[in-house]
């Protein structure tokens, strides 16, 4: 009897998957890991077809060629906009590449908890089960934060904040499955801060040349809030002639644009919580996503939210695969029952 309850967990494998707007993650019960930017595109034409030699590319791959490619962005500001469109066929292919990443046998069964932009979920949730289906045996969809939350073991008493591109995702935990009053969704993130960094580029150096996704590259490397600890150092075309610029303030000023947005809704979620639990909420605040990665962004909100109240923040570890190892967690956990019917 044993063994055969081994043989049949054997056959199955368990993956967490994070879909995120800027980067999508997976996580297997067999120790595998991958992420990939959340890019895919297809050939323009036939000679981009015979210069790629692939149908489809993803990621970096597709960032890379992105010229000779039709590029998308599923969940853009954190929907899929689209999934009749070019927007649903591209979830579609970046799912399946993730969980052909999973290195499935062609006889194992996959049980996949998914973790989406909150508002993904709302929006979106029947189409995300639907192109889920295509690849597992079973599923769950949850929003980002709470899958952060399960695999860090917040589960009681505390919020997670998941600071994406499109959208910034607030989530408390009280000991049960979140609902839609305990979650809260701010459409200020990475690509806010993108976007304010490039109009403020623009204007102090208008004869440079550069592109959005130039700009991104510049405040992934560089972003940080508060005082000033290395220059921000990058080099810019102008007519052809590579000139070197200090972004540094600019940089700043881009990525402090979305904390006071962060601190409101924050405070405005704690405020409507059980009153007899909130200082517990607010000494267990969880920053998750890229936006995690900004250098000093816990203390720099921690200092901001001080003037309403003390309040205790720290990041998750691997902002990467927190959604995906969590999501994964659940899968492992996850009772028969509540699995969704495929």
């Amino acid at each position: 009897m044993e063994n055969k309850e081994q043989m049949e967990k054997d056959e199955v494998l368990a993956l967490g998957i994070d879909l995120g707007t800027s980067r999508s993650a997976v996580s297997t019960n067999k120790g595998v890991r991958h992420w990939v930017e959340s890019y895919v595109g297809w050939p323009k034409d036939f000679v981009a077809q015979k210069l790629l030699g692939r149908r489809v590319l993803f990621g970096e791959d597709a960032l890379k060629h992105r010229l000779s490619l039709h590029l998308s962005r599923p969940l853009e500001s954190g929907v899929i906009k689209d999934f009749a469109g070019r927007d649903g066929e591209s979830a579609v292919e970046l799912i399946g590449h993730l969980i052909s990443l999973a290195s499935a046998g062609k006889e194992q069964k996959i049980h996949a908890a998914v973790g989406v932009p909150a508002q993904a979920l709302k929006v979106n949730k029947a189409a995300i089960k639907e192109a889920v289906s295509r690849f597992a045996d079973k599923l769950i969809v949850v929003s980002e934060p709470f899958s952060v939350a399960y695999g860090v073991d917040a589960l009681d008493n505390a919020m997670v904040i998941d600071i994406g591109a499109g959208t910034v995702d607030f989530c408390i935990m009280h000991g049960s499955m979140p609902g839609e009053d305990d979650q809260r969704t701010l459409f200020k993130g990475g690509d806010h801060v993108d976007k304010v960094l490039y109009n403020l580029l623009s204007e102090k150096y208008p004869d440079a040349d550069f592109t959005m996704n130039m700009v991104t590259r510049y405040k992934e490397k560089f972003s940080f809030v508060g005082d000033i600890r290395r220059k921000a150092e990058v080099s810019i075309p102008v007519g052809g002639k590579m000139m070197t610029y200090d972004i540094s303030k600019e940089i700043r000023r881009a990525c402090e644009s979305i904390i006071a947005p962060i601190a409101e809704t924050a405070i405005d979620l704690i405020a409507s919580f059980d009153p007899e639990f909130q200082e517990k909420v607010r000494n267990n605040i969880i920053l998750a996503g890229g936006g995690s990665q900004i250098t000093g962004i816990a203390e720099h909100l921690s200092a901001t939210l001080a003037e309403w109240a003390p309040c205790k923040l720290v990041c998750v570890k691997e902002p990467l695969f927190a959604g995906a190892d969590g999501a994964l967690a659940l899968a492992q956990d996850m009772p028969e029952e509540f699995w969704e019917a495929i």
